[in-house]
């Protein structure tokens, strides 16, 4: 049972989030604390784009602990600032969506952390995947 029986969840079967974090499925793991995870998402909308997620599985923001919220907020800042030091983008955006009709499609809480373009703002609409060995790049460049 969750604290959001009205939000409208996808049904995305098992958790991919999940399945990345137990090194089941290929993903890129920026960083890692007792709480929180920062991924580099292979389908990137802002330059670059993170992902901060909570290592416990919830759906939503409405599923944190008070701890667990702490631990986010400062690792969505700590990936702001990798953003900020490596790719010293004028902007940086931050979202997240809770329900199909706010545009959730992973049903694991996280964090959008992303540079902003070169015309500014994130895109929106269709993006090609990148595969692994470009988003260890990005990492590698946010660790430096």
């Amino acid at each position: 049972m969750t604290a959001t029986p009205n939000i409208d969840l996808p049904d995305d079967g098992a958790c991919a989030f999940c399945a990345y974090l137990r090194g089941e499925r290929p993903y890129t793991i920026l960083c890692r604390t007792n709480d929180t995870a920062t991924l580099v998402t292979r389908e990137q909308r802002g330059d670059p784009h993170l992902l901060v997620i909570p290592i416990r599985h919830m759906p939503t923001v409405l599923d944190l602990t008070d701890q667990e919220a702490a631990s986010l907020a400062i690792s969505v800042r700590n990936a702001a600032r990798m953003i900020d030091r490596a790719y010293a983008k004028p902007g940086i955006a931050v979202w997240q969506n809770n329900g199909v009709p706010a545009g959730q499609a992973v049903s694991h809480l996280h964090f959008h952390v992303a540079g902003t373009l070169k015309r500014g703002g994130t895109d929106w609409g269709k993006v090609d995947e990148l595969n692994i060995l470009e988003t260890e790049r990005i990492a590698a460049r946010l660790r430096e």
